[in-house]
């Protein structure tokens, strides 16, 4: 096994040149845009077998039943959060990484191959369900120890840059989904697409893990021995002793999963379902501003690594309070696809201040004994309660007559992730990567 030291303690052997990091984040990264990619397949395809799932009611019930088992997924999150954060804080990260992908490897792959509701009538969905939670359960632990890795990995004055790459492939993730779509719908039928093409994007993303795990064999361990053996390491009761920072992570996440996955999972379907649009136009609007909002982290994150990271939060605090009403009434109404990406787009932009570094700020947060647990348990509680359930809130508000009401539901919570950049330090400079710098945890 590969090993290596976590590079703020100078006792230890760390990384002692750039190409060197650079080699093991995208080891490390792979499997997350893996992961992500076979996470997100489900929401981008499931306007093609949302029916062949859930026959009963129109495109909008259906679509509603597709976003609850979407949203069911999230639930399990904070158990996986849980045991994978345990793994990589007592067995180290790189094992946590490769069973995670594993996981999600037979989630994929179940999905790829369920019979329909025709076939096996109700029992069609309650499996649908069951691969879902599998693949919830695997995302649960991937965020927090891919999170926490990519930061450990990171050099002190790049971090914000390094770091950015875990919502590089985490877009990339979803980038490579939508745009796998994009080509099914290119050479497939729309009949072809609802009776079998929607199965290919599983297929690929269960033989991408595959892949990614053997990636992930040669990761190098971050963390100390010293770290691994504190009786707290991993612990639920280590992790509450840092009650601000357990908070201030669920009133980040709450706003910006919220935010993240309104202008990008969801999106899709609002074009199509509320301004009317097309959906293979819709999908080629979407591939495009992924494509961007994928190459703005680095940039974004290399800016925080200058402005700091609080800062940088309540940029992104203060614009979505202020935006995302009018940009979300605007794209209600649109019919030329260039203006919608200028405006969903302008929407990212500002969502990047958060998603450029959101793994970083949350690491700098938390002790190394208990920071992959610290980290996903916080994020996954949040981002299951308010993230996942994004589209099926929108979805509600849009079956009830009051569709605007979800863009005031949004703000509220950009308010939420202001108040929490308000009051947080600046863990560039005193964040706890920082305070590990030139000293060992003794166990």
């Amino acid at each position: 096994m590969a090993t290596l030291a976590h590079q703020s303690h100078p006792t230890h052997s760390g990384m002692s040149d750039t190409a060197r990091r650079v080699r093991a984040i995208v080891a490390g990264s792979s499997g997350n845009l893996v992961e992500w990619f076979d996470f997100y397949v489900y929401s981008f395809t499931a306007l093609y077998f949302a029916a062949e799932f859930f026959p009963k009611g129109d495109q909008t019930t259906q679509l509603l039943n597709a976003a609850g088992v979407f949203a069911a997924g999230f639930l399990m999150r904070p158990i996986g959060s849980w045991l994978f954060g345990y793994l990589a804080d007592k067995r180290g990260r790189r094992f946590s990484m490769m069973s995670s992908v594993i996981l999600m490897c037979g989630g994929s792959l179940m999905v790829a191959v369920l019979p329909t509701y025709a076939s096996i009538g109700i029992a069609a969905p309650a499996l649908l369900l069951l691969a879902r939670l599998i693949q919830g359960l695997s995302v649960g632990g991937e965020y927090g120890t891919s999170a926490t890795y990519m930061s450990e990995v990171a050099a002190h004055q790049h971090r914000g840059f390094f770091s950015s790459f875990q919502y590089v492939t985490l877009i990339g993730g979803q980038l490579l989904a939508v745009l796998v779509l994009v080509i099914l719908q290119r050479f497939l039928s729309e009949a072809e697409l609802r009776a079998w093409g929607w199965r290919i994007p599983f297929l690929i993303g269960a033989l991408a893990a595959v892949v990614a795990f053997y990636l992930r064999r040669g990761l190098a361990e971050t963390t100390s021995a010293a770290a691994r053996q504190r009786k707290d390491a991993g612990t639920i009761r280590g992790v509450m002793r840092y009650p601000r920072s357990f908070l201030t992570v669920l009133g980040f996440t709450a706003g910006g999963s919220l935010v993240f996955y309104t202008f990008t999972t969801y999106m899709q379907k609002y074009l199509v379902n509320t301004a009317g649009m097309d959906a293979k136009t819709a999908s080629s609007v979407m591939t495009a501003v992924l494509f961007c909002f994928m190459i703005m982290q680095p940039a974004f994150g290399a800016f925080a690594d200058r402005i700091g990271r609080r800062n940088s939060m309540l940029c992104f605090g203060g614009f979505m309070t202020v935006a995302t009403v009018p940009i979300l009434s605007a794209l209600a109404h649109v019919s030329s696809p260039l203006t919608a990406f200028g405006l969903i787009i302008t929407a990212l932009a500002g969502v990047s201040f958060y998603t450029s570094i959101s793994g970083l700020v949350k690491a700098e947060l938390f002790p190394m004994h208990v920071r992959a647990l610290g980290v996903g348990l916080s994020y996954a509680i949040a981002n299951a309660a308010f993230g996942g359930t994004a589209e099926y809130v929108a979805l509600w508000f849009k079956s009830i007559g009051h569709e605007s009401a979800f863009f005031w539901y949004v703000t509220a919570f950009s308010v939420v992730a202001l108040v929490a950049a308000i009051t947080m330090p600046e863990t560039r400079r005193h964040g706890h990567l920082t305070e590990d710098e030139g000293r060992v945890l003794q166990p």
